[in-house]
């Protein structure tokens, strides 16, 4: 792999000398298969992306981070947006160039996409101004094992239109305690939904099914439990007007499964203009936003 374009490391600022430069704080879009890890967040039993991510910074900027992230996903789930920020005093070169330092050090399976400096006290997860979501559904005959990994295998014939209908019932600022795996500690289970969009295309001997949604935050497996929910629907076993049942009640039928998590994917977190900084409009390479 090429290395020429990175920094040389004696241009590197250490962290053991006296008179530190104040830090900077930048923000990382990455992307991910999250088939092999435990999860987001550093844990005991198992590999976490936050740690091998921070272990693959620490080697290229040459001293210890915290890394934080956006969004907790599960073992199992994917990510082509998840957001990470993390504090430096060392880096002095362009975010580009962290970027391909950083890659340097991580595993195929993880990819920081783009890096950009924000402000100091960038929070990814309360600054957050929305999130987005996919589920995929493989509804086919026959599995795919080319992309097995990555979405949910249904035989039976789904009825999109009847998920469709059902997904319009879960659209605004509603109460998703139904939609909540038992276990989490948030405040209030108050969301607001602002898109739950469900389409359908061809695929390997049958066709794919896609629902993206985009809220201004979730709750514990909501969408893997949304999407169990309208699958229920799409096989017929209720109708849409169940979800306004279980929105009401706060409770779903224990026939109602949750998803499983190869089939998610975290695809973007919105956050306001006022977070960045050094931003290049005139610049291909640099992003207006992770």
């Amino acid at each position: 792999m090429r290395t020429d374009d990175l920094p040389d490391e004696s241009t590197l600022y250490d962290a053991t000398a006296g008179d530190a430069p104040s830090a900077k704080t930048y923000a990382l879009r990455l992307a991910y298969d999250g088939t092999r890890y435990a999860g987001w967040q550093i844990q005991p039993n198992g590999l976490a992306i936050q740690e091998v991510l921070a272990r693959s910074i620490s080697k290229a900027i040459g001293h210890d981070v915290v890394v934080h992230g956006s969004g907790r996903t599960d073992a199992g789930v994917h990510a082509q947006g998840q957001v990470a920020a993390f504090s430096t005093p060392v880096w002095n070169h362009d975010p580009i160039k962290l970027v391909r330092a950083i890659n340097r050090f991580l595993p195929r399976d993880i990819s920081v996409l783009h890096c950009q400096r924000v402000v100091d006290r960038f929070d990814p997860i309360r600054n957050a101004l929305s999130k987005s979501y996919r589920y995929t559904i493989r509804n086919s005959n026959v599995p795919d094992p080319l992309r097995y990994g990555y979405h949910w295998w249904i035989p039976r014939e789904l009825n999109v239109q009847a998920m469709q209908k059902g997904s319009a019932k879960l659209l605004g600022t509603l109460d998703f305690k139904a939609f909540e795996t038992l276990g989490s500690n948030r405040k209030t289970s108050i969301r607001t939904v602002q898109k739950l969009q469900i389409t359908q295309s061809d695929a390997l001997a049958g066709r794919e099914i896609t629902i993206d949604i985009q809220a201004d935050g979730f709750l514990y497996n909501m969408v893997r439990n949304i999407t169990g929910a309208l699958v229920e629907i799409g096989r017929g076993r209720f109708e849409p007007i169940w979800l306004e049942e279980c929105l009401k009640s706060r409770q779903r039928a224990l026939e109602s499964q949750t998803a499983p998590a190869r089939g998610l994917c975290m695809m973007n977190v919105e956050y306001p203009d006022w977070i960045y900084l050094d931003s290049d409009p005139n610049s291909s390479e640099t992003t207006q936003g992770v």
